[in-house]
């Protein structure tokens, strides 16, 4: 071969990898997938993704942002928990969990750290909803499989688990207009500033609040999801506003709630989180004014997070936007010892059991673990 011959051929090799290295991503296929009854699309019109299947083990992640509240506390014990269950372990070589702050570039960076170091999966909390496009195109090009849950990205080219937050919003509204009517003073204990979730359940509530029809002075205060801090601030809204007639809660509800009893309001209607306490609060003091909803955004998405990371590697097709079904009971249907636990702390989140995905975390398990970094 001639010498412009071999340059050709190994500019024409060189092409083709590079073509392959920008192509190593999930193909789209139709669907269904892979145990839709787990792994349900969020919309008849959810793309589905498939990998090419590897042998395992495998190397899987857990790039978390913030740690400063009991959900991602218990977040992180639960995705320890859920690795160490014997028909999981047997498919991971290496865990790893990390938590990183609230700042983006710190999180995106322990991400891309990861990917080079040849993990083959990475499940995150994002800190922020954009902004990842640089390392999903790197994750493509390693052939990792990155999913986003909870705080999920505002873009389709990467498999995410969730449930619906928007839907928690609306559902709290509708309870709140059902209980109160169309008029009255609402506290709005919202979440995290700058996260998908805090957004999306804020944008829901106001959906149906600021609807034609209804006329609702709304006071929004930032709870950060913490019991402690919404404690404070329901306290601190309750001493400059007065009497509030329902509260919606994104979480830290039983420190809202303690916060009102402290101060001698009286119960009135409260949507809130899956808060133990905040079950607890329902069950004892329903008869005295607090009718209670709990909806539950469970910690043990980390799991479905998991489990849909290793179900990719081994090349089944799931759902570009996977949808977890909302748990919640109310002040008619909570019960002692099937949706909370008297005898389990307050700032234990109550549903960490998914039937249809075979997944179930117990409360020893989960409570064995730590948060901290390994």
């Amino acid at each position: 071969m001639g010498r412009v011959s071999m340059i050709a051929a190994a500019v024409g090799i060189g092409a083709l990898f590079a073509v392959n290295v920008a192509n190593a991503q999930p193909e789209v296929v139709p669907g269904p997938g892979h145990n839709p009854e787990c792994f349900a699309p969020w919309a008849e019109d959810t793309p589905y993704f498939k990998w090419e299947a590897r042998e395992g083990p495998f190397k899987v992640a857990v790039v978390n942002g913030f740690v400063g509240n009991i959900w991602r506390i218990q977040m992180i014990k639960t995705a320890k928990a859920y690795a160490s269950q014997p028909e999981v372990a047997e498919k991971i070589s290496e865990f790893k969990v990390v938590s990183t702050g609230t700042d983006a570039a710190a999180q995106l960076g322990a991400i891309e750290d990861f990917i080079n170091q040849g993990f083959d999966a990475i499940v995150t909390i994002a800190v922020s909803p954009t902004g990842f496009d640089r390392v999903i195109r790197l994750a493509n090009r390693n052939n990792v499989v990155l999913v986003p849950f909870d705080n999920i990205l505002d873009t389709q080219d990467v498999m995410m688990v969730n449930e619906d937050q928007f839907a928690m919003g609306v559902m709290s509204a509708n309870w709140i207009v059902e209980h109160i009517g169309n008029s009255g003073k609402v506290l709005e204990v919202r979440g995290l500033p700058g996260n998908s979730v805090d957004r999306d359940r804020h944008l829901g509530f106001r959906s149906i609040a600021e609807a034609d029809g209804n006329d609702f002075e709304i006071v929004e205060v930032v709870g950060n999801w913490a019991p402690g801090d919404s404690q404070k601030v329901t306290a601190d809204a309750i001493a400059v506003h007065g009497q509030f007639d329902a509260v919606f809660s994104q979480g830290g509800t039983n420190g809202t709630v303690q916060a009102m009893i402290d101060a001698g309001h009286p119960f009135v209607p409260i949507a809130g989180e899956a808060e133990n306490g905040f079950r607890k609060q329902i069950a004892n003091h329903s008869d005295d004014g607090l009718k209670g909803l709990s909806y539950g955004q469970s910690p043990g998405l980390v799991a479905i997070a998991m489990k849909a990371a290793l179900t990719a590697l081994e090349g089944e097709a799931l759902p570009q936007l996977i949808s977890v079904p909302i748990p919640v009971v109310d002040y008619n249907t909570v019960e002692d010892g099937v949706n909370f636990w008297s005898d389990l702390p307050d700032d234990f989140f109550t549903p960490n059991e998914f039937p249809p995905c075979d997944v179930n975390i117990t409360a020893p398990e989960i409570m064995a673990n730590t948060e901290s970094d390994e």
